[in-house]
């Protein structure tokens, strides 16, 4: 009962025509995960189990000889449905490449970009569509999150795999446990969460889509450098998370929290430890001890699979 009335607010965003398909293929909303719009080329639907192109008969197929073409005007009033009618409104998600919707879901947008001083202004022409749908697994990290923890104290933990393996998810739930309280932490901490791309949280409206957990202070689409100075300079925080670390600039606001006496819960891309210890930024904030544990998602066709390691890359878990 509750998919089908997520799936009906979620439909209302695309075009009249490309509603009632959606609404005649897609049988089973929880195992969607993505769908792309792309401008004179073929609908797809990414589920659970793999790939599938929208036919003209408003059917599923995986051979794309047999997928309808999306024109240009359904991404057009698909847009407008997306935004309200009013694309102003929304001038400064856009220029960032996606509109956060109710329900958590992202949109991904582009286009042609109107550029001043190395710096997107506007996105005309949206010719591209990628929605990712929002899906909470809460308690995915129920039987690891004990791992976290040593004599009662929150251990800097990094949790890393390659895209699309679930880090985000993983790291939502890690972020409710420990703000909620678990069975090595019953009273729970008081958590910022720099939601840079607005994929954790996922707020609409300033509002949390996602259950981020009681004890949780949000910075929605912030940079995580300015948002890590905001949460320590008037939140108070015990611990800060943060999604996708990946540049240096973002390394160096970690290394601030760190040197704040606050615990710091993060993500990054990497195939394996191993893979990560050869970075050699990365081998030096793991040599120093910044991160005591680590987080490996392993990908299988039962799901992702999670193996903890301390900074020595000895197995916890």
């Amino acid at each position: 009962m509750r998919n089908n009335k997520q799936k009906e607010e979620f439909m209302k965003i695309f075009s009249v025509n490309l509603r009632a398909a959606f609404d005649a293929v897609v049988k089973d909303f929880a195992s969607l995960r993505e769908i792309r719009l792309r401008a004179e080329a073929p609908m797809v639907f990414r589920f659970t189990d793999g790939e599938k192109y929208l036919t003209k008969n408003h059917m599923l197929c995986t051979d794309i000889k047999h997928a309808m073409t999306i024109h240009a005007s359904e991404i057009k009033e698909t847009m407008e449905y997306i935004s309200n009618y009013s694309m102003y409104a929304y001038e400064e998600e856009i220029k960032k490449g996606y509109v956060t919707i109710a329900g958590g879901h992202r949109i991904g947008i582009a286009g042609k970009t109107i550029c001043e001083n190395n710096e997107v202004k506007a996105v005309k022409y949206i010719s591209n569509l990628c929605i990712r749908l929002a899906h909470e697994i809460i308690g995915c990290s129920d039987h690891i999150i004990g791992c976290l923890f040593e004599q009662g104290r929150f251990q800097n933990t990094i949790i890393l795999s390659p895209p699309g393996h679930g880090k985000t998810t993983l790291l939502r739930d890690m972020v409710r446990n420990i703000s909620d309280g678990c069975p090595v932490n019953p009273k729970g901490c008081q958590v910022g969460l720099v939601d840079e791309r607005s994929e954790i949280a996922a707020c609409y409206l300033g509002i949390p889509q996602n259950t981020v957990g009681r004890r949780t202070d949000v910075y929605d689409a912030c940079p995580k450098e300015v948002g890590i100075t905001y949460l320590l300079r008037s939140m108070a925080p015990q611990i800060i998370a943060v999604d996708e670390i990946a540049s240096e600039k973002d390394l160096s606001a970690v290394e601030k929290i760190c040197g704040c006496g606050c615990g710091i819960l993060a993500t990054t891309h990497a195939g394996s430890l191993q893979e990560l210890r050869e970075k050699k930024r990365w081998k030096e904030l793991l040599e120093q001890g910044m991160f005591r544990r680590c987080v490996w998602i392993k990908g299988g066709q039962e799901g992702p699979q999670y193996e903890v390691y301390d900074q020595f890359g000895q197995a916890i878990f």
